[in-house]
């Protein structure tokens, strides 16, 4: 599938948001003796370097960090926290996008119900009210940066 430019950005502007992020979520996760599951080498996942979990229903789901209670490198703890990250400079997709990271969570939270998880979400740039209050009403934590705000956060 050929991709724009304009596409490939955007996926650098998200990546450089986690990155931003990943700092604040290994303090947390050190605070409170977790283990921060997130993109890279890890023992327990073989040679996969995505954060993929597995629903009740066989289905995969890639995400950008778990926390886990008893996780290490070499064996997969109990999830207490699914966060995903998004960005998005237009709100064509933003409902898209909601829909995406809800079908992606949602049947993790159910899966692992016995633990349960916090479902979070960070999004920067352009997302609709619409989007917003969808996953709201779903019990996300929802950390917004709007376009604006974040275009001034760049510049510091």
């Amino acid at each position: 599938m050929a991709q724009s430019p304009a596409h490939k950005f955007g996926q650098i502007i998200g990546d450089t948001l986690e990155l931003a992020l990943e700092p604040l979520l290994i303090s947390v996760a050190r605070k409170h003796n977790l283990y921060l599951d997130r993109k890279g080498i890890r023992i327990a996942r073989g040679k996969k370097k995505k954060v993929s979990w597995k629903d009740k229903y066989g289905n995969v789901h890639d995400l950008d960090y778990v926390f886990e209670r008893d996780g290490t490198p070499k064996n997969i703890g109990t999830p207490l926290a699914f966060i995903e990250i998004a960005w998005r400079r237009y709100t064509k997709h933003s409902r898209n996008k909601a829909q995406e990271i809800q079908g992606a969570i949602m049947p993790l939270k159910e899966t692992h119900c016995r633990s349960c998880p916090f479902i979070g979400v960070v999004l920067a740039g352009e997302f609709t009210k619409g989007s917003l209050d969808q996953l709201r009403s779903l019990n996300f934590a929802v950390l917004y940066f709007p376009y604006n705000t974040s275009c001034k956060l760049s510049r510091l």
